[in-house]
């Protein structure tokens, strides 16, 4: 991009988020950043990938601090062009590779951790990423993880190949898709008949610890909620997605000496993964502000606890600014949480 082209998209993207009372507000997702490229992984970054999407973003937009971005959001203050840093989970890389990056530029970033699986925990998707990498078999049996609930056929269609790289990828895709939706329980037991059955699985856990989220914290990094467990709200019973909620919130005030302020749904797709009623847990719980994964960006009057957030997926740095800028024409964020409309669809999904 030639640098009449660049301060043309930088002029663009402040006409489309100006200062104050009608600013955009763009929130940016990541999860893992990479060492090295992942043929399993394509849509990963590795360090010099994210590097250069940090660059690309700091090209276009003005990166706030989040609890700066979110308190000029809600007081109608934001700069022109503003911007924040997110990742979910609690992967070991945002220490050990994100951290940097985001240092050597002297920018801030919220960091939502699923607090249980800190230490020696591991995802089910990694799990199941890192047994069909492993597996020496050639061949998946449809009948591989159980029956599906209430239900007497597999959850998987039929058998998948496992010979090229082009069919592991697409054997996670299905596995992921099965086991996902399942209760926490079902799931586990799903997942582990997977791990027997290939004869391998996860070696080593890619969370971080304790230790080195307190290392964020005292980075200036901004801790936030995530669950304990990720689960899928909207498949739990009220009060054990409060738990879910509440239990995370105190395990990182634990971990870091100070509650949480910040939170992020897991899965995080507004009528389907969450609704209003996990909104209200997430306020009761003492959060000031709620990110979902839905695309667009925040106005000054956006639902504080209905935040979207969203990343281009383009690796080409055209296309990834150009697909930025008109995500600030998105203005299809989720409902407001009180919603009657959001609590019809959570039933629907419940059953109710």
């Amino acid at each position: 991009m030639s640098p009449i082209e660049a301060m043309l998209l930088r002029a663009a993207t402040a006409v489309l988020a100006p200062a104050g009372a009608r600013a955009r507000l763009s929130a940016f997702v990541f999860h893992r950043v990479l060492e090295n490229p992942d043929p399993l992984l394509p849509d990963l970054p590795d360090r010099a990938a994210f590097a250069r999407v940090l660059d690309w973003i700091g090209a276009q937009f003005r990166v706030l601090s989040p609890w700066q971005a979110c308190e000029a959001l809600a007081a109608g203050t934001l700069p022109s062009r503003a911007a924040m840093l997110t990742f979910d989970d609690g992967y070991r890389d945002n220490v050990e590779l994100a951290l940097p990056c985001l240092q050597a530029r002297g920018w801030q970033a919220a960091f939502f951790v699923a607090t249980g699986y800190l230490g020696d925990g591991a995802m089910f998707n990694d799990r199941v990423i890192e047994a069909l990498r492993a597996t020496r078999m050639m061949r998946l049996p449809r009948a591989v993880l159980g029956p599906a609930p209430a239900a007497d056929r597999s959850l998987l269609p039929a058998d998948l190949p496992l010979e090229t790289l082009a069919q592991r990828r697409a054997a996670i895709d299905a596995v992921l898709a099965a086991v996902k939706p399942l209760p926490l329980a079902a799931r586990d037991e799903a997942v582990a008949r997977l791990e027997d059955a290939l004869g391998c699985g996860l070696s080593a856990s890619p969370m971080m610890s304790e230790a080195q989220l307190a290392l964020l914290h005292r980075a200036g990094m901004t801790i936030g909620g995530h669950t304990r467990s990720h689960p899928i709200l909207a498949a739990l019973a009220p009060a054990t997605a409060r738990a879910e909620i509440e239990a995370g919130r105190d395990d990182l005030r634990s971990i870091v000496g100070e509650a949480p302020r910040l939170f992020a749904y897991p899965n995080g797709r507004a009528g389907q993964d969450w609704c209003a009623e996990h909104a209200r847990m997430v306020r009761e719980a003492g959060f000031a502000f709620a990110f979902t994964t839905d695309a667009g960006t925040a106005g000054h009057a956006a639902d504080p606890m209905a935040l979207p957030r969203f990343t281009p997926w383009d690796r080409e740095r055209r296309r990834f600014q150009t697909r930025a800028a008109l995500n600030l024409l998105c203005r299809r964020t989720a409902p407001r949480t009180g919603s009657a409309a959001q609590a019809r669809r959570h039933d629907a999904l419940r059953g109710v």
